[in-house]
């Protein structure tokens, strides 16, 4: 895997990826890298930690291994299983080769990652698994390596780069913490996320852009059941986009809410009041932004 020099040299390869972070998170990935450990981080639903493992991937030319966690995942989904039609079908045959060996199995990512020098592999929303599952990964995270009983050890030649996300829907054991670097990834502030819509989104006016960052921004200042993430951000900007508006106004707001917010208590409280205060103060904070006043 191509390395990174320095920490700036790794911010501007991500930078062209269009994933903006701060010096922290920059760091903490930097050092990730250089010390090949498992990075942890957690954070609010839609703050970029996935995006985070993409973007690496494709910064580095690498190839993205995703392991997408779930209530109930075990082994056979996360590292291996056998091709039992194909072992039929030798058995069938009469064929002489060993129905457990690596002509039959299935790599899964975990084992995936292992065989692919240089991969960064995803462990995406650890939080959802349970207890055992993490305990299982400890063997992985600790060497690199994993027993498969029929056929023994398997190590990388080169370790992953892993990344593991968690939205802490749960806490995460001490063993797993220890053997990670950690961060905690916040929503942006205002400038970073006009700079990131601007990035993402650069057909869509400035204004617009402006104006939905700094509404967001006092959005998420209110004790919502979910405050939205820079995903949703991005889709309600090119919500009103799509609808030819330059510009966010209370009744278009109301009627597009749904594109940022997905709760239905969140919704109401919104409708109800205070919306036309929120689209004043947006389109106050958009002008400052225009004078280059980021508050």
């Amino acid at each position: 895997m191509p390395g990174f020099n320095s920490i700036h040299e790794l911010r501007a390869a991500l930078t062209d990826q269009r994933y903006l972070m701060d010096e922290g998170l920059a760091t903490v990935v930097f050092l990730a890298l250089r010390l090949r450990k498992p990075l942890l981080v957690e954070g609010e639903p839609g703050v970029g930690k996935t995006e985070l493992a993409k973007a690496l991937a494709t910064a580095t030319g690498a190839p993205l291994i995703r392991l997408q966690c779930y209530e109930g995942i075990d082994v056979h989904h996360a590292l291996y299983d056998w091709d039992y039609p194909r072992q039929l079908l030798q058995l069938r045959a009469g064929g002489s080769a060993l129905l457990y060996s690596e002509e039959f199995l299935l790599r899964r990512p975990l084992l995936e990652a292992l065989a692919q020098p240089g991969s960064v592999l995803l462990i995406d929303e650890l939080d959802r698994a349970d207890d055992e599952f993490e305990a299982f990964l400890l063997e992985f995270l600790s060497d690199f390596q994993v027993t498969i009983p029929e056929v023994g050890v398997v190590r990388a030649e080169e370790p992953p780069i892993v990344i593991i996300t968690s939205n802490r829907t749960r806490d995460l054991h001490e063993a797993l913490k220890r053997r990670c670097l950690y961060h905690w990834i916040d929503h942006p502030d205002l400038q970073r996320e006009v700079a990131i819509a601007r990035a993402r989104l650069p057909h869509v006016g400035q204004h617009l852009a402006d104006q939905v960052c700094a509404f967001v921004q006092d959005l998420r200042w209110l004790d919502l059941y979910r405050s939205p993430g820079v995903g949703e951000t991005l889709d309600w900007v090119q919500a009103f986009h799509a609808l030819g508006h330059h510009q966010v106004d209370a009744r278009t707001a109301s009627s597009t809410l749904g594109t940022l917010l997905k709760e239905r208590d969140d919704l109401e409280r919104i409708r109800a009041g205070g919306l036309d205060a929120l689209v004043a103060r947006s389109a106050e904070r958009a002008q400052e932004l225009r004078r280059g006043n980021y508050s």
